[in-house]
């Protein structure tokens, strides 16, 4: 049997093309590798192996690179008509899908074979992937650690050698977070450039963006080229690309970059010493390499980043488990969502649409900083994550925040607690850890998390690269320069493979 571990998707797809390889023969591979990794990652929660092979077996009606590759969906957006798709959340768990999304569509146009589904943190809102409705995703570098989130499962999909790109989206850094944390590729492209009908025409306000994850850059690449259209209907559009993304994976160029970097949390709280570490020694190699590299942050105020993030969550938490209702058939309940969901629908509550809408604005003022700080540089780095995967269970609530939580919401003390700075505190403990990515999924901007670095203990942290609005060409062009080198973390390390 073909081992699918060792190839990009591609190079599978080319083999497909050549007949080295038989769509059904590389399904059959996938579905056994499933079989066989997924009990000890737990990052496949709808198997849809009868599709597959059936897909496999049918003459091809779509044809491209990725005729005849299996990928893997994310258990949230991204809808498959007839399957079920839960959201990690025990309140979706009876939700059927009516009909493919505009991205699921665009991937079936590819020829990519569509496998099975990925877990996600309930309703993608963590930055681990440890729901309590299908269990916690773990990280195939090391079992005991996380591989982030939400798309944690896509991600170990990926590390594990089980195919070699996954569904993905990125809200707040849901894809470059378990990029980073599973030395993978991860890009968050420009708002706009991906398909998002007909259901989520302004998901999360416009924050999040669907992708892929990816073993190599020139997939990632290849499948922007697929995925970038002009959606008519969609409430944003990202400036227009005629180019290849695969060409600049493929053929680079040479140009000598100016480039501002910075290791320091936008929130002032802790930095680990990998994860600096990992940003220094690439700037390092970036000098050696001839570009020009200055330690300088845009004027963007991170608290405030944070506490506007937030106000999002509870303003999306809230109107999320509303529509729950009808799957439900009635009244969402305490009991139907974990702790933590429940206490943002219950501050969603009581925060006012002025609120709401002052935050969108902190949006709009970081935008226009970031567009004049990329006047005068072309990328800005920092670390993807401000510490290396946490371990298993290592971030649940303790048992008196929990008592705490029920407490606000069964008394609804929710209104009382905003007044009491809570919130300000609640930004910072649940973002001290990813404090890097939100800005780019506010601004929206492109941004990618490269592979570059192991910690002490063995474990994949990421570099994070900006880049002005509609320049994927140029992160795909300077990630396929890094991929050359040495520092590049070489996926087949990882003990699943």
């Amino acid at each position: 049997m073909l081992s699918i571990e060792n190839y990009d998707g591609l190079e599978l797809g080319r083999l497909i093309r050549t007949k080295e390889v038989q769509r059904k023969e590389l399904v059959e591979a996938v579905i056994q590798r499933i079989e066989d990794k997924n009990p000890a990652i737990n990052a496949v929660v709808n198997k849809m192996y009868e599709k597959a092979l059936k897909t496999a077996e049918e003459p091809l009606t779509y044809g491209g690179k990725f005729a005849g590759v299996p990928t893997l969906m994310k258990d949230i957006t991204q809808e498959i008509a007839g399957e079920p798709i839960t959201s990690g959340s025990k309140a979706f768990s009876s939700y059927i899908s009516e009909r493919d999304s505009e991205y699921v569509k665009r991937v079936k146009e590819t020829g990519a074979i569509i496998v099975g589904q990925t877990n996600v943190p309930e309703l993608a809102l963590m930055g681990v992937t440890e729901p309590q409705h299908h269990g916690a995703t773990r990280n195939p570098w090391n079992v005991n650690h996380t591989p982030g989130g939400s798309s944690g499962g896509a991600a170990a999909v990926v590390a594990a050698g089980i195919v070699p790109f996954a569904g993905a989206n990125d809200g707040g850094g849901s894809i470059r977070i378990p990029a980073a944390y599973c030395g993978l590729f991860g890009l968050k492209p420009t708002r706009g450039r991906t398909p998002v009908g007909p259901l989520y025409g302004r998901h999360w306000q416009g924050a999040s963006v669907d992708h892929f994850i990816t073993r190599s850059v020139r997939d990632s690449a290849a499948m922007l080229d697929e995925l970038n259209v002009f959606e008519k209907t969609a409430a944003f559009h990202a400036p227009p690309y005629e180019g290849s993304y695969l060409q600049c994976a493929e053929s680079p160029t040479e140009q000598k970059l100016r480039i501002a970097f910075t290791v320091e949390s936008p929130l002032g709280t802790e930095v680990h010493d990998d994860c600096k570490e990992a940003v220094l020694s690439t700037v390092k190699l970036l000098e050696e390499m001839g570009h020009s590299v200055e330690e300088k942050t845009p004027d963007v105020n991170g608290k405030t980043i944070a506490k506007s993030y937030l106000t999002m969550y509870f303003g999306e938490v809230s109107a999320t488990l509303s529509s729950a209702e009808s799957v439900l058939g009635r009244k969402i309940s305490m009991s139907d969502v974990e702790p933590t969901t429940w206490l943002l629908r219950s501050l969603g509550k009581v925060t006012s649409a002025e609120e709401f809408v002052l935050s969108l604005r902190e949006w709009d003022k970081a935008a226009f900083v970031m567009e004049s700080f990329h006047e005068t540089y072309d990328l800005y780095i920092t670390p993807t994550t401000a510490f290396p995967p946490a371990k298993i269970g290592e971030l649940d609530p303790s048992g008196f925040e929990k008592v705490m939580v029920k407490t606000i919401g069964r008394l609804g003390l929710s209104g009382l607690l905003k007044k009491t700075g809570f919130v300000d505190e609640l930004a910072e403990k649940s973002l001290m850890r990813t404090p890097f990515t939100q800005l780019a999924n506010f601004t929206g901007q492109p941004a990618m998390s490269l592979p570059l670095y192991l910690s002490e203990e063995g474990l994949p942290c990421g570099v994070q690269v900006m880049a002005a609005r509609g320049r994927e060409d140029l992160l795909i062009e300077f990630a396929a320069g890094l991929e050359k080198t040495d520092r590049w973390i070489d996926i087949k390390k990882s003990p699943l493979i």
